[in-house]
């Protein structure tokens, strides 16, 4: 038996959905039930009848569908999963911040922890941010948390000043103008799609700014044949494998996140033999960070 029929079979017997986002390993990808975005995989858990969620991301995308599915049991391959951007806002800080703005609407990105959100005001997505923040009087102040390169493309959009704050995605802050420039020259008939969690001096080259989801269909429906994709390299597999008539390249193979890597087949099958490793989140935070999300569920 192979280990992809063994988590089959395991899956089976724990009544479970395998939940991967598009920046997991390729080969984590071909076993996931769901395959998607961060917030796309949350929604999609709480509409299964799965009683258990083996979620391969980052921790904070599982404390995600834990918010949304606070009845399901939802673990991880790999505990040591985080997210450094998400890392970069705490609940203390955010506090000293709304203290020193308090009129201001806090608008978290979904890339931050249960605790975070249940201090916001509303939360975004990659894809849905732009109409968020345009949702909010503009009269009002508004705190963009926590990442800055995607808050000031908000902004730019929207012509419309806000308080960014200070923290960025590694792996997209690599992907700098230059890299960029030098692979539009090698390969001019390349179209740049780029996540807007790049700088943005990167997203002024790109053809198409989008989310995850937004790149995926942007180059499924393009005429175009060849894509330099401005993003974390896991998704590459995903775009060549619903394409195989179209060419992706790969801006620098520095856009690498160690983190997405972590769930391997090997931890997602011994995540369902042992029932390990549970994300669990506080009632209170399950409740106020449910509000954030809904209130933006709404708006969208």
């Amino acid at each position: 038996m192979t280990i992809q029929e063994r988590i089959t079979q395991l899956k089976t017997k724990r009544h479970a959905v395998i939940l991967v986002h598009n920046y997991a390993r390729g080969d984590v990808q071909d076993i996931g039930d769901v395959v998607g975005d961060s917030l796309g995989l949350s929604r999609q858990a709480a509409r299964t009848p799965a009683e258990v969620i083996v979620f391969c991301g980052v921790h904070f995308m599982a404390e995600t569908a834990k918010i949304i599915s606070p009845e399901k049991l939802v673990i991880v391959p790999d505990p040591n999963a985080g997210c450094p951007l998400a890392n970069m806002v705490t609940v203390r800080e955010l506090r000293a911040m709304k203290a020193k703005h308090p009129d201001a609407v806090v608008v978290t990105y979904v890339n931050s922890s249960a605790a975070v959100k249940a201090e916001s005001d509303v939360c975004c997505t990659s894809a849905n941010a732009v109409n968020v923040v345009k949702s909010i009087p503009e009269d009002r102040e508004v705190l963009f948390v926590p990442d800055r390169n995607l808050g000031y493309y908000v902004s730019k959009q929207l012509g419309r000043e806000m308080i960014l704050w200070d923290g960025y995605c590694p792996t997209h802050q690599r992907i700098v103008p230059e890299q960029v420039t030098r692979m539009k020259q090698a390969h001019p008939e390349a179209l740049l799609v780029c996540h807007p969690e790049c700088p943005w001096e990167t997203l002024a080259l790109a053809d198409h700014v989008g989310s995850t989801t937004g790149i995926l269909d942007f180059c499924a429906a393009s005429d175009a044949t060849a894509f330099i994709i401005g993003t974390e390299l896991g998704i590459l597999h995903r775009l060549r494998k619903e394409n195989p008539g179209k060419t992706f390249l790969e801006v620098s193979p520095l856009a690498d996140c160690p983190n997405m890597k972590l769930s391997t087949l090997e931890k997602v099958l011994w995540s369902l033999e042992d029932l390990v490793h549970e994300v669990t989140v506080p009632a209170d935070v399950i409740e106020r960070a449910r509000g954030a999300i809904d209130r933006m569920l709404e708006i969208s």
